[in-house]
């Protein structure tokens, strides 16, 4: 460890220790008055004027929106494995938690642009001229500078880095509430193919019943062959719905797949396995007040942090036009041997201040913070763009609603006429009493209002799904963000490996 020593009884030593010192202080009160300057706009949260209940709502609000794990009111257990499966495997959470590391990694390099860097350096040189004698020497020191942030840039500069971590952990909510709502979504649009799928097989065996019966009776010489061919058509006609409902199928289940973090065809046998209901919510899922968007919607809270840290930048851009004071300092010893080092006599050190004033730079500081500005104005556009989209949302989502609890009561009284409607055809046609095309058009008439009533309770669900979302419904529980997705080994000093490619054998 090199020291350095005086004698104070030294007239030079003492003014210069004393020059050190006066430099000390100045550089002390210099640091005080950074710590209290600041230049650029300071940041308040935009005040923006919303409506004091939604359009569809009562005229007394309804309680607080309850968002916790909004899917368990489905009651479908596999619904919930699922989501639980997708916030742990997902890819798009697993880029966002890695968005979050850097930021909080940007912000300790923001922290260290307040503090002072310290370089060591260290040399040993042998030398000489032809054959004369050659002499060794040995240098060793340290160099030390600190930028004074008088006038705040690197204040701002570490505030941008806090609200930039702040929006990475907004965004990373933001993927956790899409996610949660198109996992719900997808497993109820599977379930629903799934269901219109067993009607249509269903409807489809009933049809070729009533084909045989028609031909049955045509080789009676009761009916004709015309109505055995509408017979036969209509039941092919409904079998042709069959491939189209299976492939939607298959589409929705490599979603839902592929959102879990497994490959497209993971969840096949997992879900015929365990065929189920579509997934009925129970309702209503209370609403609350437009103003509550402003502190659920993470993506509301995203565009206000991206807006906070925009603010803060047009700081550091302003910044960079006032002067600016640097501390610098070097301390270096050197000898022929080691034992030389740190002697007074070969001891040399600087210090003192150093002081950087932007004269002439053809306007670019000014237009930088113009820049800035600009800047900040866009993410002010944006966070009121998401306030009013949040607000749509809710508003279409309880619309849909609505509409759709109103649509689904009346397909389901249609549904009970239809049966009974297509019941009494089939009675009468039995009988003689009845035409066929009575039957055709009874039979038709009752598999389209059910697979409609299926279809609307798909929607009923997925309108749930929508206000849950719209209202920032997300995963509210832990999110592990610390642990790397790669994590590197040998990173150290050693022998660099070389790249080997594996070439297959022909």
């Amino acid at each position: 460890m090199t020291t350095l020593t005086a004698d104070m009884r030294n007239p030079k030593t003492g003014f210069a220790l004393g020059r050190i010192t006066r430099a000390c202080l100045v550089a002390l009160a210099a640091s005080v008055l950074a710590g209290c300057i600041v230049v650029g706009p300071d940041y308040e949260t935009p005040g923006l004027s919303l409506p004091v209940r939604w359009s569809a709502g009562k005229a007394k609000p309804l309680a607080p929106p309850q968002l916790s794990h909004w899917w368990t009111r489905f009651r479908d257990p596999m619904l919930t494995g699922l989501i639980e499966d997708a916030v742990a495997g997902n890819l798009d959470v697993a880029d966002a938690r890695a968005k979050v590391r850097e930021a909080r990694a940007s912000r300790r390099e923001a922290i260290g642009t307040l503090l002072p860097s310290i370089n060591g350096s260290g040399s040993a040189i042998r030398s000489g001229k032809g054959q004369g004698k050659s002499t060794s020497t040995i240098e060793a020191g340290f160099d030390s500078s600190w930028e004074i942030d008088i006038f705040g840039g690197n204040r701002r500069l570490v505030e941008a880095a806090d609200r930039g971590v702040e929006a990475a952990e907004e965004q990373l909510r933001y993927t956790l509430l899409t996610l949660v709502g198109d996992v719900a979504a997808y497993y109820v649009e599977a379930r629903g193919y799934q269901a219109r799928i067993y009607l249509a097989r269903r409807t489809t065996h009933s049809q070729r019943e009533t084909a045989r019966l028609t031909r049955s009776k045509f080789e009676a010489g009761s009916v004709s062959a015309v109505d055995v061919a509408r017979a036969s058509a209509q039941a092919s006609s409904t079998a042709a719905n069959i491939p189209t409902y299976e492939a939607a199928y298959a589409s929705a289940l490599h979603r839902l797949s592929v959102l879990t973090g497994r490959e497209p065809n993971a969840l096949a046998q997992h879900m015929k396995k365990r065929s189920g209901r579509i997934p009925s919510p129970r309702l209503p899922l209370p609403t609350g007040i437009p103003a509550d968007v402003l502190t659920n919607r993470p993506d509301v809270r995203l565009a206000e942090r991206q807006l906070a840290q925009a603010t803060a930048r047009i700081g550091v851009a302003e910044a960079a036009r006032y002067p600016s004071i640097s501390l610098t300092g070097s301390l270096s010893t050197a000898g022929s041997r080691i034992g030389d080092l740190a002697k007074k006599s070969t001891i040399s050190w600087a210090f003192g201040p150093a002081l950087t004033v932007p004269i002439f730079n053809g306007g670019q500081l000014k237009a930088a913070v113009e820049v800035a500005q600009a800047q900040r104005d866009q993410s002010f556009i944006a966070y009121r763009k998401a306030v009013l989209t949040a607000l749509e949302d809710v508003e279409n989502a309880i619309v849909a609603m609505a509409q759709e609890r109103i649509k689904i009561g009346r397909l389901a009284d249609a549904v009970r006429n239809y049966r009974q409607s297509a019941e009494l055809s089939r009675t009468l046609y039995d009988t003689g009493a009845s035409s066929f095309l009575d039957v055709l058009d009874a039979e038709r008439s009752l598999y389209s209002a059910e697979d409609s009533l299926i279809v609307s309770r798909v929607a009923i669900a997925t309108s749930y799904i929508a206000l849950a979302k719209a209202l920032g419904g997300g995963w509210d529980g832990e999110v592990d963000v610390e642990t790397p997705e790669v994590v590197d080994t040998r990173t150290g000093p050693h022998l660099a490996k070389k790249e080997t490619e594996s070439v297959d054998a022909d």
